[in-house]
């Protein structure tokens, strides 16, 4: 572990660092974080390594409340030597395909799973590709790979924004938006959840299935917003209390997993639209907001390389004229995902805090949902009918899939690398959906995506009075804050997937022409 030490430069932490020890930076202050609590922690091991060697102050105050700061004494090995009160990042290992992995002899040891890229036209940008089997693998990482790529960006800048964003932090604790709105914010939330609730049983009872399938699935669309405020710890702001809340929306009623939701979605708002680290942007063979995705990039979350073959090429070139079916289907992706977490979660002992009662009760929570939806569609009378049934229920909740890609499918996915601040990359990567007051309940509050992102704890009823805030915050610093309308968003984020398409089919073209030419030089 090594003895405390009064301040740590650079070079020593980054010899820490290749080492195996874990180490962040908060307020000047180094942590090192022990193995036991990086598998420990709510909010997953990842949250963690895509900060470590980097300042991690802005997005640790995000993302916790007073108590668990708190808690980070324990932790604290020393200060940082900065200059001018200013921390010189380094990469964080995982951002360059380096892991740490029990060995055959039961110790912890560097594990290369991934490898760089060459360098691109984005001279920060480090994008991952799985690493080549018959490379002899060396024993870790070297300080080269601690060493961030060259920036258009001011570190000094960059700064100024971080002071900027914890005065605007101060301001939001101060006005008291933290504060849950339980009866004028919840209140007509639960009413409309038990109004949709029984539509949906009455209109069964009369056999309007049709109806009662589009009342559940408008159900299921608003319940998951609140899932999304309990998962971040957003409604008690007590973790056991939301959680168990989440649970039951979420598992018992809706049949996903909000354990799965929150170890995806936490690291998402770490590194929004990073396309070899970012899990919500990871859709090949279906989507590609991006063309760096035709490398067959490296997934740092799902542990897997998204191919991007001839099936991948051909699905691509039409995705702007599929959104919209792939989004009507996207509940079904849900399932997907949080069973595969379930079941992976099985058989790891490294839980989480609460990891194992919340593993079981959403096991609990899954299979009740699937006996009581089985029974809904058993009653439907006929397999016909029961299909309709499941299809009517599902596509009714596809709002929540396009309100969720509007907020970032048409913004930037560039590596700015990790001198960029929480707020810039924040601002550069997430839009607001500009929405009337009275509309609001249809997007969950999360049209307001700018400042949730900035504040992921914020109570969503507070979200437009702190967004006044944050584009004063904005303007101030020069920064820009994206919005645009429900009806020209939606043309934005396709206007992106047909220019990304458009890519695909020359990619498709080009490559049947080599295969082409090479079976006339066989031929001949």
């Amino acid at each position: 572990m090594g003895a405390t030490k009064k301040e740590w430069t650079r070079e020593e932490v980054a010899v820490r660092i290749l080492a195996g020890e874990t180490l962040v930076v908060y307020n000047n202050q180094l942590l090192r974080i022990p193995q036991a609590w990086l598998n420990a922690h709510p909010g997953g091991s990842l949250a963690i390594l895509h900060f470590v060697g980097r300042d991690a102050t802005d997005e640790i105050d995000a993302y916790h409340c007073d108590k668990t700061l708190a808690k980070l004494k324990s932790y604290v090995i020393g200060t940082v030597e900065t200059s001018s009160g200013i921390w010189e990042p380094l990469v964080p290992p995982i951002m360059t395909g380096w892991v740490r992995k029990l060995s055959r002899d039961g110790k912890t040891a560097w594990h290369n799973e991934a490898t760089p890229l060459p360098p691109s036209n984005i001279s920060s940008e480090i994008l991952l590709v799985e690493r080549d089997s018959c490379l002899l693998e060396t024993s870790g990482p070297t300080l080269s790979h601690l060493v961030p790529p060259p920036t258009t960006l001011s570190l000094k800048d960059q700064a100024q924004h971080s002071a900027a964003y914890k005065a605007l932090h101060n301001r939001i604790i101060d006005a008291g938006l933290y504060n849950t709105r339980y009866i004028t914010g919840y209140g007509p939330e639960v009413a409309r959840y038990l109004l949709l609730a029984a539509s949906s049983a009455v209109a069964y009872s009369h056999d309007w299935l049709i109806i009662s399938a589009v009342c559940l699935g408008l159900l299921w669309h608003q319940l998951v917003f609140t899932v999304h405020d309990l998962g971040h710890m957003g409604v008690t702001h007590d973790w056991t209390k939301d959680r168990l809340i989440a649970i039951l929306l979420a598992d018992f009623i809706g049949g996903l997993s909000v354990g799965w939701w929150v170890d995806n979605h936490n690291v998402h708002h770490l590194v929004t639209n990073h396309p070899s680290h970012d899990p919500d942007i990871a859709h090949l063979p279906f989507l590609a907001v991006s063309t760096a995705f035709f490398n067959s990039l490296w997934s740092s979350y799902y542990k897997r390389t998204m191919v991007f073959n001839r099936v991948s090429t051909f699905l691509i070139s039409f995705q702007h004229k599929l959104f919209y079916i792939l989004l009507g289907l996207g509940r079904f992706n849900l399932y997907a995902n949080a069973y595969t977490f379930l079941w992976r979660k099985a058989f790891d002992h490294r839980r989480a805090k609460g990891g194992r009662w919340s593993w079981w009760l959403e096991v609990i929570g899954v299979l009740f949902f699937w006996c009581w939806f089985g029974a809904v569609l058993k009653g439907c009378g006929s397999w016909s009918k029961a299909i309709t049934y499941i299809m009517v229920s599902h596509v009714a909740t596809s709002p929540l899939h396009v309100q969720i890609v509007l907020s970032h499918f048409s913004m930037s996915t560039e590596d700015l690398g990790p001198v960029e601040s929480f707020p810039h990359r924040q601002l550069r990567t997430t839009t607001d959906v500009i929405c009337p007051p009275h509309l609001s309940f249809m997007h969950g509050g999360l049209h307001l995506q700018v400042t949730h992102h900035l504040f992921p704890r914020l109570p969503r009823h507070n979200l437009r009075e702190a967004s006044v805030l944050v584009k004063e915050f904005a303007k101030e610093q020069d920064l820009v804050y994206a919005e645009f309308g429900f009806i020209s968003g939606n043309g934005e984020v396709l206007d992106v997937l047909k220019g990304v398409a458009d890519q695909a089919k020359i990619v498709g073209m080009v490559a049947d022409r080599e295969i082409r030419e090479a079976m006339e030089k066989k031929v001949r």
